[in-house]
């Protein structure tokens, strides 16, 4: 029997059906914005069964030109097309039996102009709008990892100082939120890992719709969420020198009705520090030398989970964050009190105090979001309801070896201990509602911030005939601050041809109750301030605009501030605070200069902002042992020029940077003559971006901070230069960086207080020069 004929009948009628069954098509199309015509690149087009279809059949991502292209089966399906800042895109009955173009299809911005960020491409690591820039941390290779003071050490506009205290255009009060929110995690930047932050904002005059608080403005931290369809994520490790180490990973999965989300990261990080100070008492000719040498340990633990539920035009959402840290520091502290006057003390009295502190820090951060989509383009109203909690103990071990300098056990003279129990609470209740029209909108909300904090700190001095540690109660204490604030917004907001503006108005109710259980001591505070805003832009053509913008604010002292209690950690240095502190007002314009371009952006601005009652910390010496705190001065003024710009010069180069100019000028005299100061500084930034064949970068960070004026002096001049180089491999999903920080070890914190009745200068020095290797992969 031949067999070939009745094989070749076979093989034809079982493959027709599987060449039918493979046979694909392209589907494609080009993404729009609706209102200006311009492509959308980086937005999401997935093809679905139906309407209620939960998972994508197929998903791709459109080009830098908006332009996507899909491979499917013939059939009938559902098109749809996401982007952040406007409204879905669907489009039913979609008929694939060929290859089917689209052609342009126009997406729909659920944001008005005056919010637009004026550079479109994602790329770009800083982008300018009206109201300030926002920073991809991803774009920048000096930020790998690092934690989020990282990141804004790189920002321009902003400084950080010492003890992580953030200043911004030269004024150290920013309200600091995550997520848009308030939040007790915001204590430690330090503990929050640089790849776990999706984008920053930096608001400097923000309008009625942010808190009231913070002279400086408002500083956005936004988490990764993950907003991709289908599953993704990635996985980054770092090991640099002494040790250190960070590792983390993220992932979230996202089909039409559900998007969940996580991400973890572990740090390991150790340092080295070194300070040393001089201060003269002119009267009593005394001259105190201190050097203090500081080692530490940072173990911590940062976890983000989420979930976005989609149905019909609503969305609900919980977004969750908790930190546990553990950190282990030694300082060691070596002083050396001499007489300038030759008949004065015999010699000198020297000691040293080695301070061995153990802290543990915990918090928890919880949020619920509803968000409803009426019928029209951005007409929708949000709920949003969450509370933190953040607990640091802290333990301290004190040495005390007098009349010496040399710390060995056979010159121990004292011994000191304290505890310190810090519980903070934060809940947030809001609601927001905006209502827009053809040529405008109206936005109007109530919010509900309501803090409680509670310090316990307690203090022992050994005693030798009790054999043991006694508790020193004119020196321990309890405090317990709690505020609440409530407020209602209203902004309207309108375009008439070229101009657009907002005029907007906060009313706030403010709360204060303190207690200082030691004394039986009470404190309360109640008022209420309204806050307007105006913002205003005028197009004068599709790359130029000039703004406007002004806004009141207040700046209510920190339950930190106002505990009168001493931190007696160097006997000879106390910090304490001021219960009788008052808020400060501030009022700041602006006015400035937008340009926008294919490749580059630049943002030119004049600033003003005068402050009524300025806080300030301020030194008094009082028998030979200096006090800082806090006090209300008369005022300050700041005004100065600041240009930011983003340019991507050739294919292999690009530069982004910022240059802020500006002026203090500080007036204590209701305090005494001493504390008015003035002074002109400036700070700069720049990142310079080589891309070499090979997928290989190279990124150069150059920083600039100017002396500054204080009350009493200045801080003196801080600059230091990163350097980083990367390479890349599996079409840029995986990359080996390695960078090497403050490359010239130059990067250092200084400053130099002079009054009519003292003298005082000091010098500190982080391990800044640390060389880090980071492996990354994503999916």
């Amino acid at each position: 029997m031949n067999l070939y004929p009745k094989a070749i009948l076979f093989l034809f009628f079982f493959c027709i059906p599987l060449i039918g069954w493979a046979q694909t098509f392209q589907l494609h199309g080009i993404l729009k914005d609706g209102d200006r015509d311009e492509s959308l690149g980086f937005a999401q087009v997935a093809l679905f069964e139906s309407l209620t279809a939960a998972d994508p059949i197929t998903y791709t991502d459109t080009d830098e030109d908006g332009k996507f292209v899909l491979e499917v089966e013939k059939g009938s399906y559902v098109l749809k097309a996401f982007f952040i800042g406007y409204e879905d895109l669907v489009v039913e009955n979609v008929t694939v039996d060929g290859q089917v173009s689209l052609g342009d299809l126009e997406m729909i911005g659920t944001a008005e102009k005056l919010e637009e960020i004026v550079v479109q491409t994602s790329k770009m690591p800083v982008r300018s709008s009206l109201e300030g820039i926002t920073i991809s941390p991803e774009n920048n290779l000096a930020n790998a990892g690092g934690t989020l003071l990282d990141v804004l050490r790189n920002t321009p506009s902003i400084s950080v100082s010492e003890d992580g205290a953030i200043s911004l255009r030269g004024s150290n009060g920013t309200n600091i939120l995550i997520n848009g929110r308030n939040s007790s995690l915001t204590q430690n930047l330090d503990q929050l890992p640089a790849s776990a932050v999706e984008e920053i904002k930096v608001i400097n005059n923000p309008n009625a719709r942010y808190d009231a608080a913070a002279e400086g403005g408002v500083i956005d931290i936004v988490l990764k969420k993950g907003q991709d369809l289908g599953t993704h994520g990635g996985v980054e490790g770092t090991y640099g020198t002494r040790g250190r180490s960070n590792i983390g990973g993220r992932i979230n999965h996202r089909n039409a009705t559900f998007n969940v989300f996580g991400g973890y990261n572990y740090r390991n990080w150790k340092g080295v520090s070194k300070r040393s100070s001089i201060r003269e008492i002119f009267e009593d000719q005394e001259r105190l030398a201190q050097n203090t040498n500081g080692s530490e340990r940072e173990k911590s633990h940062n976890l983000n989970l989420g979930a976005d539920y989609y149905f019909g035009n609503s969305m609900l959402s919980y977004e969750g964050v908790y930190q546990y840290g553990h950190q282990f520091q030694v300082n060691t502290l070596y002083s050396e009190l001499t007489s300038l006057d030759p008949a004065g003390m015999d010699g000198s009295f020297d000691y040293v105090r080695r301070n061995n502190e153990d802290e543990t820090d915990e918090g928890l951060d919880n949020a619920l979001i509803f968000e409803h989509n009426f019928e029209g383009k951005g007409h929708l109203l949000r709920f949003t309801a969450s509370h933190s909690y953040r607990n640091q103990f802290k333990t301290q071990n004190i040495e005390i070896f007098g009349n010496t300098l040399a710390p060995l056990p056979g010159n121990l003279s004292g011994q000191e201990q304290a505890f310190t129990d810090e519980v903070r609470n934060i809940t947030v209740l809001q609601a927001d509602y905006i209502k827009p029209w053809e040529t405008g909108k109206f936005e109007t909300g109530l919010k509900s911030n309501i803090r409680k904090f509670d310090n316990d700190y307690q203090y022992l001095r050994y005693e030798e005939a009790e054999g043991s540690f006694v508790e020193d109660p004119s020196i321990s204490n309890r405090f317990l601050y709690q505020d609440q604030i409530h407020a209602g917004y209203a902004i309207f907001s309108s375009t008439v041809k070229k101009f657009e503006y907002a005029l907007g108005l906060r009313g706030e109710y403010t709360q204060v109750d303190t207690y200082l259980k030691n004394t039986d001591e009470e404190n309360q505070q109640r008022y209420f301030n309204l806050f307007p805003s105006v913002q205003g832009m005028y197009n004068l053509d599709d790359n130029h605009s000039l703004k406007f913008t002004y806004s009141r604010r207040i700046d209510r002292p920190t339950a930190w501030r106002l505990n009168p209690f001493p931190d007696i950690t160097d006997s000879l240095n106390i910090r304490r605070g001021n219960p009788d502190l008052e808020p400060e007002m501030i009022n700041s314009f602006e006015v400035g200069h937008l340009a926008n371009f294919d490749k580059s952006s630049f943002a030119t601005n004049l600033f003003y902002r005068k402050v009524n009652g300025q806080l300030d910390f301020i030194t008094l010496v009082e028998d030979g042992i200096s006090y800082s705190q806090p006090a209300n001065l008369l005022s300050s003024q700041s005004y100065g020029v600041e240009f930011i710009g983003v340019a991507e010069v050739s294919d292999w180069y690009s530069l982004n940077g910022g240059v802020t100019l500006f002026r203090i000028a500080v007036d204590g005299s209701n305090i005494g003559e001493e504390f008015t100061n003035s002074g002109f500084s400036w700070n700069a930034k720049l990142t310079q971006d080589f891309k070499f064949p090979l997928g290989i970068n190279l990124q150069v960070v150059g920083n600039y901070d100017s002396p500054e004026i204080e009350a009493q002096g200045r801080d003196l001049a801080r600059y230091s230069m990163d350097a980083s180089i990367q390479k890349s491999f599996f079409s840029d999903k995986a990359s080996v960086l390695l960078s090497v920080r403050d490359v010239f070890n130059t990067d250092r914190f200084a400053g130099e207080t002079r009054t009519n009745t003292f003298s005082q200068e000091f010098r500190a020095k982080r391990e800044t020069r640390i060389m880090l290797v980071t492996a990354r992969y994503n999916f």
